[in-house]
């Protein structure tokens, strides 16, 4: 079975979300979605989120590309991740395109492309949320 490992705030959760997820589940068998908390988008990427890490979670559990939601606390956790939970690749949106590279090491890296119309900045743009 391969598996697949992606990471996101999935915050607002859009089309665009759904067809990164469709993407990197067509990359295997498996696909776990590492959701940043609370936390870790509030005092480590200065995001405040409209829905809690719990809603956030339930949300993508109910995606049928989703096999598995974790937390992700950290920067630092995704080789841990990788090795723990015996990752295949780990995707991501091409906007991090290189910053991942270092996991090569440990597992296949993809950068999918993201779907250039809509994005959850855009959307708080124009709600002026």
């Amino acid at each position: 079975m391969k598996k697949i490992i992606t990471y996101g705030t999935f915050d607002l959760l859009h089309y665009g979300h759904i067809n990164l997820l469709k993407r990197a589940k067509a990359l295997g068998d498996y696909l776990i979605v590492a959701l940043s908390t609370d936390e870790f988008n509030w005092n480590e990427k200065h995001k405040k989120c409209y829905f809690s890490f719990e809603q956030r979670k339930q949300l993508l559990e109910s995606i049928r590309y989703v096999d598995l939601v974790i937390p992700e606390t950290n920067w630092q956790q995704k080789i841990t991740d990788v090795q723990d939970f015996k990752v295949d690749a780990f995707a991501i949106g091409d906007d991090w395109k290189g910053k991942f590279d270092y996991l090569q090491e440990y597992c296949e890296v993809i950068y999918l492309p993201r779907t250039p119309e809509i994005s959850t900045t855009q959307i708080k743009t124009d709600l002026k949320y």
